[in-house]
């Protein structure tokens, strides 16, 4: 499937299903909303998925990897080397990712989408590789638009065969040492925000650093012409192998009804590009948990997705998306399980009050 036919496969979510959500959701044996945010979620399901009763089958995390020139600027607290050998760990299943899936009852999709390595072929990685690692952004364009839409592609066709499979939500996750500065710039140019106001500590950098940091996100949004209605183009200007990967999971996703998780800053400027190439795109998202980077929340808003927690967490790999999982499932439960008011014998509230509730 081409990119052009995933984008006209998204539609806007059904209204018709999540009525019928809320209409089942307002039966049930409690106060009208008073399980807040996880009758918000089942109604979102309901609409995205169209199937009743809820479910999250199979969920997948998908963790993409790639290397940034950017990284030659010392923008990092950890040296390049750092995304190959957390690629092994994933496959060996020693990061909190897998830890974190493993809880989640999520499967792990790894992919190299431009590590600067070659890696030996192995058992449960995909090789996606666009090329070894972006160009310096800081000097001149990352890629091509033609790896752009070549990494765009690859990703989607990566989700696709998941959901081939049986797949029945899409989680975002990623690596890559410089890939922050990737997402700070990308959240600059898309969102009109000074490098200052989006540019975070990323790995750990001190005080130096982020000034370094902030300063290599200037020059890369100064050297690259910049086209604010171009995502595509800005993608290939400032972004990543492993960013545009992601894109294409977002725009799989909502072409095939899937409930997509966002993960931190990196994955929700994926997810923002996606919806600047297709705004409905935006409808199947759902975002996991607010970052320390401080470019997420403007990300946020741009998106117009509240998270469901904050643990404080800067990880990326999907960690925030695969805690998100069960959440979900709760919402499914609390939707699919529950008695309704007739069924359980249970007394509703008076008709005045009820319908003072609804107005």
């Amino acid at each position: 499937m081409t990119l052009e036919e995933i984008i006209s496969q998204i539609e806007p979510p059904d209204a018709a299903a999540a009525e019928k959500a809320q209409q089942r959701l307002d039966r049930l044996t409690k106060p009208q909303g008073s399980l807040g945010r996880l009758e918000v979620l089942a109604r979102w399901l309901a609409s995205v998925t169209r199937t009743f009763p809820l479910s999250i089958e199979r969920p997948v995390v998908f963790t993409f990897a790639a290397d940034h020139g950017v990284a030659a600027e010392g923008v990092s607290a950890y040296p390049q080397e750092v995304t190959a050998q957390m690629v092994l760990n994933f496959l060996a299943g020693g990061a909190a990712i897998n830890a974190l899936a493993k809880q989640a009852g999520a499967d792990v999709v790894v992919a190299d989408f431009g590590v600067a390595v070659d890696f030996k072929p192995t058992s449960g990685l995909i090789d996606a590789k666009i090329a070894r690692g972006t160009a310096n952004m800081a000097v001149g364009p990352a890629m091509s638009r033609e790896q752009a839409l070549g990494a765009i592609n690859e990703g989607a066709r990566i989700a696709l065969a998941s959901k081939e499979r049986g797949a029945g939500l899409f989680a975002l996750g990623e690596m890559g040492i410089g890939n922050s500065t990737a997402a700070s710039a990308l959240t600059a140019a898309l969102t009109g925000a000074s490098p200052e106001e989006v540019t975070g500590r990323g790995t750990g950098v001190d005080a130096d650093g982020l000034k370094k940091k902030i300063e290599v996100v200037r020059r890369a949004l100064v050297v690259n012409k910049l086209d604010p209605a171009d995502p595509i183009s800005i993608l290939a200007q400032v972004g990543g192998f492993e960013i545009a990967g992601l894109v294409g999971v977002v725009l799989a996703g909502a072409a095939t009804r899937t409930p997509v998780i966002v993960d931190g800053f990196i994955a929700s400027a994926a997810a923002l590009i996606a919806c600047r190439i297709a705004p409905d795109a935006v409808h199947y998202l759902s975002a996991s948990h607010m970052s320390v980077e401080r470019g997420h929340q403007r990300l946020l808003r741009e998106l117009g997705l509240t998270v469901l927690f904050d643990f404080g967490m800067r990880l990326g790999e999907g960690t925030g998306a695969a805690l998100a999982i069960p959440i979900l499932r709760a919402s499914c439960a609390v939707y699919n399980e529950m008695a309704t008011f007739p069924q359980a014998g249970v007394s509703e509230r008076s008709g005045s009050q009820a319908e003072e509730v609804k107005s």
